[in-house]
């Protein structure tokens, strides 16, 4: 693992300059995914203008919400120790806060510019994918988001005491690679989406609904070999939890979507 991928001394004004592997791994995170829903938009036929403008609202929102998550499923600890609070600046948070965020903030600018709702979001879903992807690898070199202790021949280590410090990844213990476990899982979802829109007959909303149902099974599953702290309710960890309501909404989406009659495309309204 390494939590630091360059650090600068004695640089002048500044001092010392700490570059994060997560951090650039974040950024080339939301920076792939952006691209894939760009080029993807342009196949589309949409205003390039506003999709980029949403995408930079989608990066926006999805950090925000994610750490907002975070703060909600760890309140106690921040309560306890409100210094913890500069933890969120340092972490990604929880995803499925920066997704619902970023979901509910995209359909409200859709809506406003006037972008046809389902092709976008379809035009997003296999972006949003890859983005996961590489940013889960972020978490594995930060040595965030671990599981469980392991027995298992491919269990990781971690040994940095940053790690330990910073998000409290046990150390000398083999674990559960819980951060490869979903890499693995969105870069077979991520093939799924792609394979499945040249399958069947395709209708506005199938990839958008599609990603949403493989990724609430898989997080779901994932989620039971998670070692740190993410919140219960009920039984449940918090990110089961929305999975279980997320998963049959999606299901519930795909056949209504399936059913209903394609209207007419809309064209977004030309930036000004």
């Amino acid at each position: 693992m390494y939590p630091k991928l360059l650090e600068l001394r004695s640089i002048p004004i500044v001092g010392q300059l700490t570059l994060y592997t997560y951090g650039v791994l974040l950024a080339a995170a939301y920076l792939l995914g952006l691209k894939l829903a760009m080029a993807r938009a342009k196949h589309r036929g949409l205003d390039a203008n506003r999709v980029l403008d949403l995408g930079i609202y989608i990066i926006i929102s999805a950090l925000i919400g994610a750490k907002l998550l975070l703060l909600v499923t760890d309140f106690n600890t921040f309560r306890a120790d409100p210094r913890e609070l500069l933890t969120l600046l340092r972490s990604g948070g929880v995803f499925y806060g920066g997704l619902i965020l970023a979901v509910t903030v995209a359909l409200l600018y859709i809506q406003r510019v006037g972008l046809p709702l389902w092709t976008t979001c379809d035009v997003f879903a296999p972006g949003i994918a890859l983005g996961h992807v590489v940013g889960r690898f972020g978490c594995l070199f930060a040595g965030c988001c671990y599981g469980k202790p392991t027995t298992k021949a491919w269990g990781i280590t971690f040994t940095d005491p940053f790690a330990a410090a910073n998000v409290g990844t046990p150390l000398g213990v083999p674990l559960h690679p819980t951060q490869l476990y979903e890499a693995g899982a969105e870069l077979l979802i991520l093939g799924t989406l792609l394979w499945t829109e040249r399958k069947g007959r395709p209708f506005a909303g199938r990839t958008f609904w599609l990603y949403m149902l493989l990724y609430a099974i898989s997080r779901f599953i994932i989620e039971f070999f998670r070692g740190d702290e993410r919140g219960t309710v009920f039984m449940f960890s918090t990110s089961q939890f929305i999975s279980l309501l997320l998963a049959p909404l999606a299901l519930v989406m795909l056949v209504y979507l399936s059913r209903a009659k394609a209207p007419e495309p809309r064209r977004a309204r030309k930036a000004a």
